[in-house]
């Protein structure tokens, strides 16, 4: 990969990097991440996080330390809101 297009990825990420208020966490909202990334729709992009999660499975990890499942509520239309499924990931 071009130097160019790694330093645009690692600017990206760390525009989209949150942290908990008091505590030294820094993560990222995986919808946040999807299009950077390349995925257009969440169901493409939910897959490759569930391969990640085995991953770490696999490899002795507890995916709990790496991936939370959370869920985000978003505005509608007219003011309404519906809640969404998405997953923060720890750095």
């Amino acid at each position: 990969m071009k130097s160019e297009i790694i330093q645009k990825l690692q600017s990206q990420f760390d525009i989209l990097a949150q942290t908990i208020p008091g505590e030294n966490i820094e993560f990222w909202f995986a919808r946040d991440l999807q299009e950077p990334l390349g995925y257009q729709r969440w169901e493409n992009f939910i897959a490759t996080i569930k391969r990640g999660i085995e991953s770490c499975q696999t490899t002795g990890y507890d995916p709990n330390d790496h991936f939370r499942n959370v869920t985000k509520m978003i505005e509608l239309g007219k003011g309404g809101k519906r809640p969404i499924e998405d997953f923060m990931k720890n750095s």
